[in-house]
């Protein structure tokens, strides 16, 4: 075994990388572009198949630019690239309400409260009729939701 350190990255680190050189632009830019506000310390071809799967993976768009695609980012920060993963999850699970439960029942009291307050469930004054069930949540804070009765989505 050799004594010389790995120069492999974590997983993600280098679409992190080309994600900030592209909301940093305020442009589209080709791989070329990125290379260089990269500092030129990666191949082409690398940050192109980087590109290619953000934009298998929908967090790019890409348009032509002569022979190349310039790129442009789908999400405007690293907030929105996590509220795209969550919500893809979510989208890959039949019984999105158990999903969400599970979700709500993991959160911290503050990260409850906040979402509360996003989603005006009623710890403001206001009834909370837009979330969609009947105590204002998207489901029970412990244990699998039921399907069907009183408390449901679906429940009158």
């Amino acid at each position: 075994m050799s004594d010389v350190p790995s120069a492999r990255r974590p997983a993600g680190e280098l679409e992190s990388e080309v994600l900030a050189a592209l909301w940093s632009a305020r442009q589209p830019m080709t791989p070329q572009d990125v290379q260089t506000a990269l500092g030129g310390d990666l191949a082409r071809t690398t940050i192109a198949t980087i590109l290619a799967r953000l934009h298998d993976k929908g967090t790019v768009e890409r348009t032509r630019a002569g022979r190349a695609y310039a790129y442009t980012p789908t999400v405007q920060d690293t907030a929105g690239l996590a509220a795209r993963r969550m919500h893809t999850e979510l989208g890959r699970e039949a019984d999105r309400s158990t999903v969400l439960a599970r979700f709500v029942s993991d959160l911290s009291a503050e990260d409850e409260q906040l979402l509360r307050a996003l989603l005006g469930d009623g710890s403001d004054g206001s009834d909370g009729s837009d979330v969609g069930v009947e105590d204002g949540r998207p489901g029970p804070v412990s244990g699998p939701r039921p399907t069907g009765g009183p408390g449901s989505a679906g429940a009158p």
